[in-house]
């Protein structure tokens, strides 16, 4: 095996999961449905019950719409990480996942190549719900765009990586709904998508220590923060800590000799 099999390898499985994306044009309705339903009407409200002060990088008083997009972007690779994972359960009880996984190649680049191929697809979400926000009058710094790139490929990376990790616990397409909101929903509440970490702080000690550490944080943070030219090392590092636990995780989860494959029958 050299490296153009590899190359070849990644590509058609960025390609497959990519067509497939194209071809399910209410998967990229409903992702984009979301977050402007959240950015649209329910932003107003939090607004007025939040007040207008933002702590920095912002200016003092913003509106509260340009402090939750980031999260909103956040919300659509979060639910675009668990998409990703679905689509892998479903591959396997139809049996195509059995035929990518005996292939010569190594099993955790096959697993690489399908994360960064959900990766990709949600990127192009992101950008495409930025310029819909843009006509919105949420417009951050030219720059923000190409340096939020990066910052949204290892959030993407970290939240697939999640969404992969929980597909080689799920046997059955039909138990995974119920795992993806068990995961999804206390994620996305328990962060600072939606609300500063000082007002959290003022309600809830245990709310703040629960936000501060939950992971899906520090990816919106990254995010918050490179959307407007800015680097947060903490949440770098935390975030790129959380993929790597993540994807080693996935990766024995998915090892028929040692994981959870072995434990549902060596299927």
């Amino acid at each position: 095996m050299n490296i153009l099999h590899y190359w070849r390898a990644m590509w058609g499985i960025i390609g497959r999961e990519l067509w497939r994306f194209v071809r399910q044009r209410e998967r990229f309705i409903s992702a984009l449905v979301r977050p402007l339903v959240w950015l649209f009407i329910f932003a107003a409200g939090f607004r007025a019950a939040l007040g207008l002060a933002i702590s920095p990088p912002y200016e003092t008083y913003i509106l509260y719409e340009v402090y939750i997009t980031p999260g909103l972007m956040g919300m659509i690779q979060l639910f675009n990480g668990m998409q990703s994972s679905l689509s892998m359960v479903y591959d396997r009880e139809m049996g195509s996942m059995r035929i990518l996984m005996v292939c010569p190649l190594p099993r955790w680049f096959l697993l690489v190549s399908k994360l960064v191929a959900g990766v990709s697809v949600s990127i192009v979400q992101v950008y495409v719900f930025l310029t819909i926000a843009w006509f919105y009058d949420i417009e951050p710094p030219l720059v923000g765009y190409f340096w939020v790139f990066p910052a949204l490929i290892l959030s993407g990376l970290m939240l697939g990586a999640l969404g992969l990790l929980l597909s080689s616990f799920i046997k059955q397409l039909e138990n995974f709904a119920g795992v993806m909101n068990f995961v999804i929903f206390p994620m996305f509440f328990m962060s600072t998508a939606l609300y500063p970490l000082w007002k959290m702080k003022e309600s809830s000690e245990l709310l703040h220590s629960l936000a501060f550490y939950n992971p899906f944080s520090q990816a919106v943070e990254l995010i918050r923060f490179a959307l407007y030219g800015q680097f947060n090392e903490y949440a770098f590092i935390y975030t790129f800590c959380a993929f790597s636990f993540f994807m080693i995780a996935a990766v024995i989860g998915y090892n028929p000799s040692k994981g959870m494959m072995m434990k549902k029958g060596g299927k």
